[in-house]
């Protein structure tokens, strides 16, 4: 157990809180990315809804409390949570924040959540080698990065496929009148996916400093006030918007139909909702995208703007690792204070 503070446990909070509020303003996009490049709403109009939306999750929790296992593994899956000291937090957050800031001033669609997977593993292994890493928890994290985009592009084809078939009959303006209301309703569960997994992350955070500095008593539990905070701050952060990455996720990398566009969010939403079940960590970023070129591909593979989605992967591959390092060297800073 580490002694800290009040005050600071108070600060380290606010930062947590911080971070979770430029989660929701970085992934903004990923929630409204289809309706926004469908003209389906408006951006300011998509904003708001997808942040009621991201708030909503909250609810999906109360009747459902399993839903809270992502929590658990950013909590204790990554690091060991006895080896956890205030200074880790720190440097993981501060980390990820540092990465989240880059790529959002840069346009780039990177991954919020392996920011601070990365920021975590960078500053535990700073503070106690390799041996702290839980590697069952970081593994299937790990895996994820490659299969929730690889999953949500397969979804949404086969959603395109069998919705296709289903309206096959159906004349162009029923069909198309069909899709704008399914569509809405896939935006609004992409949504809450998205709220639900993302805020869970940093209640991991908040509730392993707890544990760690004596805080939190009995079994690691996320405590309810914790939650609620998490939820707040993501959906205010996505009521402040991400204009940049809204235009590379909306428009550059495909041009989406209405049909296209439920199909991408319903087939990110079913992907984001079942790692939520399995407590896996997974981005929302990815998985949007990945969805987005299935949509675009089922139409043509050459709808698909392959160099803006070569960049964007480019940007999944050196989030963990750039993190990371900057995690270990804020966790660094500590050690001199």
């Amino acid at each position: 157990m580490h002694e800290l503070a009040f005050p600071l446990l108070v600060g380290l909070i606010l930062v947590a809180l911080a971070f979770d509020f430029l989660n929701g303003l970085h992934d903004a996009a990923n929630s409204i990315a289809t309706v926004v490049a469908t003209r389906l709403l408006g951006p300011v109009q998509a904003v708001a809804f997808a942040a009621f939306f991201n708030f909503a999750a909250y609810f999906l929790t109360l009747g459902f409390p399993e839903l809270h296992k992502v929590a658990e593994t950013i909590g204790k899956g990554l690091i060991d949570k006895d080896l956890v000291t205030p200074g880790v937090v720190f440097g993981a957050l501060v980390g990820a924040m540092f990465w989240n800031v880059v790529t959002w001033l840069k346009g780039i669609p990177s991954s919020s959540s392996h920011a601070l997977v990365g920021g975590i593993v960078g500053a535990g292994v700073a503070h106690a080698g390799f041996t702290g890493i839980q590697w069952t928890g970081l593994n299937k994290t790990l895996i994820a990065i490659v299969l929730s985009p690889l999953l949500g592009m397969l979804l949404a084809m086969l959603i395109m496929l069998i919705s296709s078939w289903a309206f096959a009959r159906a004349s162009n303006r029923v069909a198309e009148k069909s899709f704008r209301a399914l569509h809405l309703v896939s935006s609004a569960a992409y949504s809450i996916s998205h709220g639900l997994n993302d805020a869970q992350k940093t209640m991991g955070i908040i509730t392993v400093l707890l544990y760690s500095t004596g805080y939190l008593s009995g079994e690691f539990h996320v405590p309810h006030w914790v939650a609620i905070a998490c939820y707040i701050a993501i959906a205010l952060g996505t009521l402040s918007g991400g204009w940049k990455i809204i235009e590379t996720m909306g428009s550059r990398i495909t041009k989406l139909s209405q049909h296209q566009g439920f199909s991408a969010s319903m087939g990110g939403s079913i992907m984001v909702f079942t790692a939520s079940l399995l407590g896996i960590p997974v981005s929302t970023t990815h998985t949007i995208t990945g969805s987005i070129i299935g949509a675009g591909t089922a139409r043509r593979a050459s709808a698909v703007r392959w160099g803006v989605a070569q960049n964007v992967i480019a940007a999944w591959v050196i989030t963990i690792p750039a993190s990371a390092a900057v995690g270990a060297l804020f966790y660094g800073l500590t050690t001199l204070f």
